[in-house]
């Protein structure tokens, strides 16, 4: 296995530190948020970690207002890092009260599995003293470039362990294990006792369903549960980074549009092993290649314009675009097609001239980036991230 691959948010981890009391780093489990960090305040003095799923490590936080303050009063502490908080959320209003007392940046970092609205008292208690970031599995420029990392990471997934592993079979290994220990003992600790094998038929619906537009009637019904316990369920795997909603753009065209979400795994990998896709061949031959090309070029453009809201396009009449990205009056389009050869349908034409955006790409497995039409470019991914940072 590899070691260390720098990560795009380490720079923002620092800044932020700089700029608030606490700083929080969620992202789903494994996805090297502990590894990030270390790497980050290895060059600190005064770091104390707290692992606390470590039942050691937790036990010293029984009376967390003393820990803190003996470390502070012994001057060995300038900054406190708790991974895996979600064990912890009663201590959010104290670190509330242990931030305005000292009055200064870079006090705490929070590592967590949930999003901040499943840690409902960081927003009720933190407000204006903590600044959030997200942490993804590894995104394509994240890699360094060697022929077949991109492929690696279409058909792995990003998730280090998996990304990382000796062999197809290891990583295949590793992805069922984690889907697993996800449901049945991580969602557990997070509170929530919905039986481990119905949540697995739900993932595995979804990944059947990844790419489509949402029908969470049909959904309720295939797992014979009513369309709003669906969709808690969905929104349990929302709110832990496995599954994204991708939102319509609802632009003023005086177009009828579709106003549901299309859903997506956010982890290729993991949507692969739930429809037992094994290699690149046999995601080649499978009905879901598209699509899954779609999951990955999306996750990694969302994960890295996190100032441009992002949405897909599709009216009733067939115009369609697989991702807008709007910021103020700006508007730019991207379309996935998993070809070396691609082609676009006349549905796109139509919508880049219902939003009126003049620059688009669309994105697929080339080598190098040429022209499609007049502010329409067949780009690689990578080449795509990169073009996509200037904007940024």
């Amino acid at each position: 296995m590899q070691g260390y691959l720098p990560r795009v948010i380490e720079a923002q981890v620092e800044a932020r530190l700089a700029d608030f009391p606490i700083v929080a780093v969620l992202g789903p489990r494994q996805c090297g948020k502990t590894t990030l960090i270390r790497e980050a305040v290895a060059r600190r003095s005064g770091v104390v970690y707290l692992d606390l799923e470590r039942p050691s490590d937790l036990a010293k936080l029984r009376d967390p207002e003393l820990f803190f303050n003996l470390h502070r009063s012994q001057g060995t502490a300038s900054l406190f890092c708790l991974d895996e908080i979600q064990r912890a959320p009663e201590i959010f209003p104290l670190l509330r009260s242990l931030a305005d007392e000292e009055r200064r940046n870079g006090q705490f970092l929070l590592l967590g599995s949930a999003s901040r609205e499943l840690l409902r008292q960081t927003s009720e208690s933190l407000a204006g003293r903590i600044a959030y970031l997200e942490l993804t599995p590894f995104l394509a420029s994240e890699l360094g470039g060697e022929p077949g990392e991109l492929t690696r990471l279409w058909v792995r997934g990003g998730f280090p362990r998996s990304f990382l592993a000796e062999s197809d079979e290891s990583s295949r290994a590793w992805r069922e294990s984690f889907i697993l220990t996800f449901l049945e003992r991580d969602l557990p600790q997070l509170g929530f006792n919905v039986p481990a094998a119905l949540l697995h038929r739900l993932w595995r619906l979804l990944a059947h369903l990844h790419g489509q537009i949402l029908n969470s009637s049909e959904l309720g019904a295939a797992l014979s549960v009513s369309h709003t316990t669906s969709r808690s369920y969905l929104d349990l795997l929302t709110r832990t980074f496995m599954v994204r909603l991708l939102e319509p753009c609802l632009a003023n065209t005086k177009k009828r549009l579709v106003k549901s979400p299309k859903v997506y795994l956010r982890d290729t990998g993991i949507l692969h092993s739930l429809l037992q896709i094994d290699g690149l061949d046999d995601l080649l031959a499978h009905p879901v290649c598209g699509e899954s090309w779609e999951g990955l070029v999306i996750e990694n453009v969302i994960s890295s314009m996190p100032r441009w809201q992002p949405s897909f396009y599709r009216t009733a009449a067939g115009a369609e675009i697989d991702l807008v990205l709007e910021r103020g009056r700006r508007r730019l389009a991207i379309e996935c097609k998993a070809s070396t050869a691609p082609t676009v349908s006349r549905g796109f034409w139509s919508a880049l001239e219902d939003l009126e955006i003049e620059e688009a790409w669309v994105v697929a497995p080339v080598t190098e980036p040429y022209p499609l039409r007049a502010g329409v470019t067949v780009m690689p991914l990578r080449g795509l991230l990169e073009r996509l940072a200037e904007q940024e």
